[in-house]
């Protein structure tokens, strides 16, 4: 045995030296050396040097961080019983503040906010430079909270409880150490906790593993077990749902990304409840459990399509029997883009060709029927929330060039009316919007959203900047932005927002087209459209920049590895590049139902995109930006050092700026944000414009 243990040693300290021999880079994967934190102060320098002298920088940064100080901002609403909960950043409050006003105040117009919880205080005292990741708070009363600070903001949450009357922390209340996880309440004196309980208690995609029940008073090693999924799952997650005065205890498995073993616990025992593993469970509402499809499902004699919303009794359900409902069913060019429910009513916006429209169903009869909300067209609709206690509820509406406004609806009535709006930041009147496809490598129309000055000239001279994200089911919708008006169309740029598969803009088969070894038609897609942009004349290789983060950070890099003939500036935010070794930094094992496994055959496809390892010598790549936080733990942040760290190494120029905080966001404050933004911009008009 002994002679094995040595054996074991030798052979792992060869394999990471293999691993180093291959990937001399790979030491910039420890976040916190000091070598790796030299290196990124030294680009982070060499960085801000050349950026921050371009002429607009200063006007970009005090511009952006005017919009995002400003106190026009509209105040997004959390309904708790008779108040309004919204949490706050501007100048006196970088790190923000959690406050509440009456919802008669906010509906009236005139909320006079009163603080409850301070982060920068927080901060101050904790010596901890907090973010703010949200709080669950305890029905009916909402009294009480349990509020999720990240150190820096990662993923990794501390849950501490807190009394909203008294305005302090509770003494010996509910603590959870850091962890990735969740903690909420199933009554006054319980939690429903998901959480690091210690050694071999969470996935291998960093996630809890382990649900349980938490009394008060009790230590946490006590709680007892309710659900305990597989090391090789996603992770294991519990939560409660109401119906009128009953409540119910859900737990699931994500078993993939997309796949979930969804049960309820009866008489302290699970009911798996059958229905497929790749399946959205929304709401429950007059005992109907909401269900949205990811794919086809036969109940009995009927066939309900990919992408259609129904309905299960949930009594019958819970008795193992089947009795759907139809609620929504997709025509080729729409899809579900949200659901959410009032007290008495389902709410659920739809997209027909990447447009939004709202419905209100009821559920009378066994039967479901609807009517359209009277909301503004032509743009995106995004619901805000629903209250459980009646049947009001909050949606935003905006686009390209109409600032966002809140609405608040009566679901009961169907009637809506404009509560708030942001004010315009830009001149809209000179700009116009046009929605184009373009056609794909395997002749799939791909739309694409672009925005541009009502005089241009379409001579292939303008500056150019494609967005995309291409994955996981996002969808990119027409959205106001007064930055992007303000530090890029009024400097004369063209924008372009990309609806390449991977997303779900035309339902779960506009994503699943892009699964794995078929990821190869995301970025044909993206390719089509730029090469469209330069048909069209509107720019030229010379003038069209690209910008994606996360999954599109990868895209990013696919796209200047693969056609860097297209593009001439690319910002690479907080992405995945090395492919190779994706799985196995900090979320990476979570995103196998996306990309593949590369520690099997799937690698025979992933090698062939994943661009650090298709990175090449003396090519004429653009100078590329790559951005990403040292906080991260979701995509680590050694994607992008080593992406850049290969480049420099490979004598191509690049540029490269690492956030010491701010999480998978990149940012914390708005100081942060505006920087940001105004470092991107200036690189591209420097690279795009001259």
């Amino acid at each position: 045995m002994k002679n094995y243990i040595v054996l074991s040693a030798a052979l792992l300290a060869f394999n990471f030296t293999n691993a180093q021999e291959e990937d001399k880079f790979l030491w910039l994967e420890d976040v916190d050396s000091k070598k790796s934190l030299e290196w990124v102060e030294a680009q982070n320098k060499a960085t801000f040097d050349v950026l921050s002298k371009q002429p607009i920088y200063q006007s970009v940064y005090d511009k952006s961080l005017e919009i995002y100080n400003s106190k026009e901002r509209i105040a997004a609403p959390g309904i708790y019983g008779n108040y309004i909960y919204n949490f706050w950043q501007d100048r006196v409050n970088p790190r923000g503040i959690l406050r509440r006003t009456t919802k008669e105040d906010y509906l009236g117009g005139n909320p006079t906010w009163e603080t409850v919880l301070d982060i920068d205080d927080l901060s101050k005292k904790d010596n901890i430079k907090w973010v703010y990741k949200g709080s669950d708070a305890l029905y009916p009363k909402y009294e009480r909270f349990l509020v999720n600070l990240s150190n820096g903001g990662g993923d990794a949450v501390t849950v501490k409880e807190f009394d909203a009357v008294k305005k302090e922390f509770i003494k010996d209340g509910f603590v959870l150490p850091e962890s990735k996880g969740s903690a909420s309440y199933y009554d006054e004196n319980t939690l429903i906790v998901s959480t690091d309980f210690g050694k071999g208690t969470m996935t291998t995609s960093g996630y809890a593993r382990q649900v349980k029940l938490w009394k008060r008073g009790t230590p946490l090693k006590d709680a007892k077990l309710i659900l305990e999924g597989k090391e090789t799952d996603v992770q294991a997650y519990g939560y409660k749902m109401r119906d009128g005065d009953k409540k119910y205890l859900f737990v699931g498995q994500n078993v993939t990304f997309y796949t979930n073993i969804i049960s309820v616990i009866v008489n302290d025992k699970p009911v798996k409840l059958d229905i497929p593993e790749e399946n959205d469970i929304s709401d429950l509402l007059n005992d109907e459990l909401i269900v949205s499809l990811k794919s086809d499902w036969t109940i009995g004699t009927t066939k309900y399509k990919q992408g259609s919303v129904i309905s299960l009794n949930f009594t019958a359900l819970l008795k193992g029997k089947k009795e759907a409902q139809l609620i929504y069913e997709p025509d080729e060019f729409s899809s579900i883009s949200s659901v959410s429910s009032t007290k008495n009513k389902l709410l659920v916006s739809i997209l027909t060709n990447v447009k939004s429209e709202l419905y209100i169903y009821t559920f009378e009869n066994k039967k479901w029927g609807k009517v359209k909300v009277p909301a503004p067209d032509f743009g995106t609709i995004s619901l805000a929330g629903g209250d459980e206690n009646s049947d009001l509820y909050f949606f935003y509406f905006q686009n390209f060039l109409t600032p966002s406004s809140l609405y608040v609806g009566d679901a009961a009535a169907n009637t809506v009316k404009p509560l708030k709006s942001l004010p315009a930041y830009f001149d809209a009147s000179k700009y116009t919007v046009e929605q184009i496809k373009a056609k794909s490598t395997d002749g799939t129309m791909i739309p694409y959203f672009i925005v541009y000055k009502k005089d241009i000239e379409m001579n292939s001279k303008n500056p150019t900047l494609l967005y995309a994200y291409g994955g996981f089911e996002a969808s990119m919708l027409p959205y106001y932005s007064g930055v992007m008006g303000k530090g890029w169309l009024d400097n004369g740029g063209v924008y372009v927002l990309a609806n390449i598969r991977g997303g779900s803009e035309y339902g779960p088969k506009w994503h699943q087209a892009g699964l794995k070894e078929k990821r190869q038609n995301i970025y044909n897609d993206f390719h089509s459209v730029a090469q469209d942009l330069i048909t069209r004349n509107v720019a030229s290789a010379k003038t069209l920049g690209i910008m994606g983060g996360s999954n599109g950070g990868l895209l990013m890099g696919v796209s200047f590895t693969q056609r860097p003939d297209l593009y001439n500036a690319v910002v690479c935010q907080v992405p995945l590049l090395d492919m190779k070794r994706y799985s196995k930094l900090l979320a990476g094992a979570s995103w196998m139902g996306e990309y593949g496994d590369p520690d099997t055959k799937d690698w025979e496809f992933i090698k062939k995109y994943s661009p650090y390892q298709n990175l090449k010598k003396d090519m004429k790549y653009p100078e590329v930006f790559f951005t990403t936080s040292t906080r991260d733990d979701r995509v680590h942040p050694g994607h992008a050092r080593k992406m850049a760290a290969k480049m420099i190494d490979m004598g191509y120029k690049v540029y490269y700026y690492e956030n010491t905080e701010g999480g998978h966001a990149g940012s914390s404050t708005n100081e942060q944000r505006a920087k940001t933004v105004a470092l991107q911009y200036s690189y591209l008009l420097m690279k795009l414009k001259g």
